[in-house]
């Protein structure tokens, strides 16, 4: 956007804001402002007073000589200007190639008309209009990254906040800057919470003051101005309240992340939303982060190495990896059959050609090997897995061993997952990644991800289980009769091949195989799917991770097989029952980004669930 784009855009916004000010002026404090007209494009409940702001912002860019986007609260997204307005995608408009250059518009304009509606209505002085302008990217969506100039007046006092990228922000034509509190004790905070949050309650109560005015874009706006220390907003904001206000807070000096501390770019839609954490400096911000995150960075002191040891590639990466941590100054214990390993290969007189041949099948091991160091005392570090006492546990493998090991881990041990597997659903990094990831752990940016157990019981013995449980016929191509309860209430009886009981972690495993739904690991429940029903009406269920699911055989003279994470095997036999609820204690991974699950279904499940890159097992 040059400077001439600029003023177009600037003049406009100007006009926008004025025109709405005074169109709203004698709604304001009327009851009858509040009257909810309709549903909105963003699926909230307009009411009169945003109509005609809304109405006022419309008319102004349809009739403006320039052609612009628009993304606003009640009409959703439209292309105005030049006297028409048309309804659009502004997804796919931004992918077309057959705009005339005359039709292309100059700005997307990102717009709240009135922000604070409900104060506005009963005349709290707490409410006012927000303006975006983005660049308009070709052939390409758009993002928060494009957002060029932003607007926020408060017509409850007048006050006027704008920014430009690269240039800062100013209030009422002084330029301003956040406060620079760092003790909670001093700290005012603002925002929204979502009940049962335990990590924002401690926030809270830490806080010196909290305010909730009921306006996501004026209180980020005070994060700028040193009005207030810190701000969040735990449901979401959607896209449209931030895109203003994220570059006045940036602008100004201050900081505004995702909930994990990570840079906001989300897309530019009418439909997008993101948590919002915004804070006066580093140091609060980083407090802030570690509470909502369950303040979970601990400093590793000790670390724990377990490995799949049927392939010499692990073995050798173990092995740097022992190095490294005692290079670091971290403790180390190393599983016991893993250092028998590490020193028949030490000892090996063909050490080289393995190490060679090991390179040229996975080239993005060729640095790490090149001066692998072996004079350690392997030994000296040898336990079993069930022994180790360590702040983090680095397991390399698969799924399936990563199953093992926590199984056999001291409960809530936290789990470090490098893939050496074929899918490696549940690991968290690469190989070629697994250096600048560690790194950053020692350096305690990384966050704990919590994950929901199985605690299984039958006939007086107990198990647990990470991923699931399936029971199945212990002969082959027979089927089994099945009474399924929950909670005392009986929800199916089917005969089937077998039954999967799945935790979310355990949803994209046979869970998903067999046809059932991929569920996020952050939902609190479990998954029943029978295998291969005889039965159309059969349909896997959701259930709570509060109930008590039980499930029964009914058919006499047949006996079960239940396998835990394919780990364990059981047998049942009729009328035998298997409980299943939540486990007490809960299985945790050390996470170096947020955005783990959603990345690994489109990475993983993709073809089939095989990584396909060069030299990936």
């Amino acid at each position: 956007m040059d400077a001439k784009d600029k003023k177009i855009a600037t003049d406009l916004a100007y006009e926008i804001i004025k025109e709405v000010s005074r169109a709203i002026r004698p709604y304001v404090g009327k009851p009858e402002s509040g009257e909810k007209v309709k549903i909105g494009a963003d699926g909230t409940p307009t009411s009169l007073i945003d109509i005609i702001a809304e109405d006022k912002l419309v008319n102004i860019l349809k009739n403006a000589p320039v052609m612009s986007y628009i993304i606003s609260e009640e009409v959703g997204e439209l292309k105005l200007g030049k006297g028409t307005k048309r309804s659009i995608n502004l997804t796919e408009e931004l992918r077309r190639d057959d705009i005339e250059d005359e039709e292309r518009p100059k700005f997307i304009f990102l717009v709240d008309p009135i922000d604070g509606t409900s104060n506005a209505i009963k005349e709290i002085p707490a409410y006012g209009i927000s303006i975006a302008v983005a660049d308009v990217p070709e052939g390409r969506i758009a993002t928060l990254d494009d957002v060029q100039l932003g607007f926020i007046s408060n017509f409850g006092n007048g006050n006027f906040f704008e920014a430009e990228k690269g240039k800062g922000c100013w209030l009422n034509n002084e330029r301003v800057q956040p406060s620079d509190v760092v003790n909670f004790s001093k700290m005012t905070l603002g925002g929204f919470t979502k009940s049962g949050t335990l990590s924002a309650s401690k926030l809270v109560d830490s806080a010196r003051r909290m305010r909730v005015l009921g306006s996501v874009v004026l209180e980020l706006s005070y994060v700028a101005s040193g009005r207030y220390d810190a701000f969040l907003d735990l449901r979401g904001s959607r896209i449209i309240d931030i895109a203003a206000s994220k570059l006045i807070v940036e602008e100004a000096g201050a900081i505004i992340t995702s909930k994990h501390g990570e840079k906001l770019n989300n897309k530019l839609s009418i439909h997008e939303k993101a948590i919002v954490v915004a804070a006066n400096n580093e140091i609060m911000h980083k407090q802030i982060i570690d509470i909502l995150n369950d303040n979970q960075t601990d400093v590793i002191g000790k670390v724990g190495i377990a490995s799949r040891i049927d392939q010499d590639k692990p073995i050798l990466f173990a092995a740097k990896l022992v190095d490294f941590f005692l290079t670091n100054g971290i403790e180390v214990e190393v599983e016991k059959r893993l250092v028998t390993k590490i020193e028949e290969l030490r000892d090996n007189p063909k050490l080289e050609k393995i190490i060679k041949k090991t390179v040229e099948e996975s080239p993005e091991l060729k640095e790490h090997l090149e001066n692998l160091n072996l004079n350690i005392d392997f030994k000296k570090l040898a336990k079993d897995v069930n022994e180790f006492r360590c702040d983090m546990a680095v397991v390399l493998g698969g799924d399936g061993t990563l199953l093992r090991a926590q199984a056999k881990l001291k409960e809530e041990t936290p789990l470090f997952g490098i893939n050496m597997g074929t899918v490696g659903f549940l690991t968290d990094i690469e190989v070629s990644e697994t250096f600048d990831a560690l790194n950053a752990v020692l350096r305690g940016e990384y966050y704990k991800e919590k994950r929901t157990k199985l605690a299984v019981s039958h006939e007086n013995h107990n198990f647990t289980a990470m991923n699931e449980v399936v029971i199945m016929t212990n002969k082959p191509a027979k089927m089994l009769h099945f009474e399924i309860q929950v909670d005392g209430e009986t929800i199916e009886e089917v005969r089937a091949d077998g039954l999967i009981i799945s935790t979310p972690s355990g949803s994209t495993a046979y869970a998903m195989s067999a046809g059932g739904p991929i569920v996020d690991p952050k939902l609190e429940g479990f998954i029943i799917i029978p295998i291969c029903p005889y039965k159309l009406g059969a349909r896997p269920f959701i259930v709570s991770d509060n109930s008590e699911i039980t499930v029964k055989l009914l058919k006499k003279g047949k006996s079960a097989v239940f396998v835990m994470d394919g780990q364990i095997n059981e047998e049942a036999d009729y009328l035998e029952e298997i409980k299943f609820k939540k486990a007490y204690k809960d299985v945790y991974f050390i996470r170096t980004s947020s955005k783990y699950f959603y990345e690994k279904v489109k990475d993983k499940l993709g073809e089939g669930g095989i990584n396909k890159k060069p030299g990936c097992l």
